[in-house]
């Protein structure tokens, strides 16, 4: 079953006719994020990002430990600081560049979105412009949808960032200049080819839009092969077969 919605996918849980359930309304009334045991109470279904998070991501460990790193060189112990309070002081100071460069990337996407719903995006028009064309230069003039959840049997859900019936796509936002050589990860591999069975849609050409935060107007496109396509499906079922027994979930 698929929904159409425009909330962010931070609650992980979808119903199983594809209405996204990232909260709930608590027993005292108020909102709060959805849990495993509220999942089991609504049999909702985990997202597939949900699903993939139980595998290891190097590259965002790496990335991770160097943030942490470079606040550390630029940030000075201070007098009579404890080792455990200037740790603090480095972790914290490390999260809020990731946070940063994370509500620049929403900010992006959402004028993506909007220009492809038809909406006014006074920002970013020109990594909106750059998206425009190099999605329709790789792909051709479609009519795409675009933010569209949706359930699948096997006990898994998501929102895909835009599809049509023989295209699916997500888009990213990173930091990288023009030439620079853009490496996809299996994890990206998996979710597209999780997107595109569970859309209904199993055998559209999938690929990843990668758009340059810091240079604007720079976008970088990968299509992943059929056989990779057939590939990542094979290992994120295996991943969603380990988090149902790990999480003792049908």
């Amino acid at each position: 079953m698929i929904a159409k919605d425009f909330t962010s996918e931070s609650g992980h849980w979808y119903t199983r006719d594809g209405t996204p359930r990232y909260t709930i309304t608590g027993k005292n009334g108020k909102t709060r994020n959805t849990t495993l045991r509220d999942a089991r109470e609504e049999n909702l279904v985990p997202s597939v990002t949900t699903v993939l998070n139980v595998a290891a991501k190097p590259a965002l460990t790496n990335w991770l430990q160097e943030q942490v790193l470079l606040a550390a060189l630029t940030l000075p112990k201070l007098d009579k600081e404890t080792e455990q309070d200037y740790i603090k002081r480095i972790v914290n100071d490390s999260k809020q560049q990731g946070r940063a460069a994370a509500d620049l990337g929403t900010d992006i996407h959402a004028a993506v979105q909007s220009f492809y719903e038809g909406k006014e995006y006074p920002r970013h028009q020109e990594h909106v412009k750059a998206v425009y064309k190099a999605i329709t230069a790789f792909f051709g003039d479609k009519i795409w949808i675009s933010e569209r959840a949706f359930s699948h049997e096997l006990g898994f859900g998501g929102k895909c960032d835009m599809y049509t019936d023989t295209v699916v796509l997500d888009i990213k936002t990173k930091e990288f200049a023009e030439g620079d050589k853009i490496a996809a990860y299996d994890e990206h591999l998996m979710q597209l080819a999780a997107y595109r069975v569970g859309l209904g849609v199993p055998s559209a050409r999938c690929g990843n839009v990668f758009v340059s935060r810091n240079n604007p107007g720079v976008v970088q496109i990968i299509e992943w092969s059929a056989e990779d396509l057939d590939r990542g499906w094979l290992m994120f079922m295996a991943l969603l077969n380990y988090w149902q027994l790990k999480n003792n979930y049908e």
